[in-house]
């Protein structure tokens, strides 16, 4: 691990020599390169020289040991030295996990509905809005880019583009199968019904990072549904890809121009090539998205959110909070920072 540390350090050193430098100036490109890659390394960087500190004060309170004056100061300062490059040294080792390179980048977070009919459609309205209120508090964006709706308010399914700085960082661990137990509006004998809803996150890519042959894509136009007033009614502003060789297909219609409804719908296409690629890289033998969103029956559950008992619980990581009303507004922070923290530590031991 020293090694690794000392290379980074001496990157970081030769990173600061160059922006010190006025010439480096000339070329606002290298310049924004240079400060992005400093600011990557300077956690790394910081915590590693504090680590060094401690290990400095440590050696200090070890010679004065022998000094009868000092001795029951320097065991204090031995004591707090220790405690400190122990916890340092677990931050570094996380600091020094190799990152998802796509953890800066934008989502594509798309929700169905699964099996409870219109109740589970009206569960998958909940997880939208649940997502854009977290979303929100993030200070991030959010855009519909197709939309199904249901008569009684319900969603179908849904895919919606999060913007926002680390969105996939923290949104990549809400794929799979969410389950809920509640009382329907529409129940009148009062008993809860079991309904799934499935969501999947994907990275956004831009069409650059997807190999994608213009002629494989079939582009179909039609005039959008829902909301809309004249303008609906008169254009045809809605897009449809086909992609040829997968059969893959993207809609969008939630802009008011044929073209940006074509470029979202491209970014979309891009994006679930990109994970169908990375799949067939991984060799494994089911698709990624399948794993994640799986079929929609209640038994293939990552989250189960519980109304009558007011509990929610994530069952990847045995974690249960009975703040139900909370985390339906979108404040998933805790469930968040626990899969995280779950993911590092399943990560440190596949490094060991």
């Amino acid at each position: 691990m020293l090694d690794k540390l000392n290379a980074v350090e001496a990157k970081y050193s030769q990173i600061e020599a160059r922006l010190a430098a006025p010439e480096t100036y000339d070329d606002p490109t290298q310049v924004a390169q240079l400060n992005q890659e400093q600011s990557q390394l300077a956690p790394i960087v910081e915590t590693y020289r504090a680590y060094l500190a401690a290990g400095q004060a440590r050696e200090d309170a070890l010679a004065l040991l022998d000094d009868p004056e000092m001795k029951e100061l320097a065991q204090e300062e031995l004591q707090q030295a220790r405690q400190d490059m122990e916890r340092l040294e677990q931050e570094l080792r996380i600091l020094l996990l190799p990152k998802d390179p796509n953890d800066d980048k934008n989502v594509i977070v798309e929700i169905r509905a699964g099996v409870g009919g219109e109740e589970a459609a009206l569960f998958a309205h909940s997880l939208y809005r649940m997502y854009s209120m977290y979303a929100e508090s993030c200070r991030w964006k959010t855009e519909i880019n197709s939309l199904s709706e249901t008569e009684l308010g319900g969603i179908k399914e849904i895919s919606f583009t999060i913007d926002g700085p680390g969105a996939y960082s923290r949104l990549k661990f809400e794929s799979g199968v969410h389950r809920v137990q509640r009382v329907p509006e529409t129940e009148s004998g009062g008993r809860v019904h079991t309904s799934t809803a499935t969501v999947a996150v994907l990275p956004e890519m831009e069409t650059v990072d997807v190999k994608l042959e213009p002629a494989d894509v079939e582009m179909q136009v039609f005039r959008s549904s829902g909301a809309g007033g004249q303008h609906v009614n008169k254009t045809s502003s809605a897009v449809r890809l086909i992609h040829k060789p997968t059969g893959m297909v993207v809609e969008c219609q939630q802009e008011r121009s044929q073209f940006q409804n074509r470029d979202k719908a491209m970014r979309i296409l891009a994006s679930r090539l990109y994970e169908q690629e990375q799949e067939r890289l991984s060799g494994e033998l089911t698709a990624q998205r399948r794993s994640q969103v799986g079929s929609g029956m209640r038994n293939e559950r990552i989250r189960t959110y519980n109304f009558p008992q007011g509990r929610v619980t994530d069952h990847r990581i045995g974690l249960t909070l009975y703040q139900i009303e909370k985390i339906m507004d979108g404040d998933l922070e805790e469930i968040i920072n626990a899969l995280v923290t779950a993911d590092r530590a399943e990560r440190l031991k596949e490094e060991q």
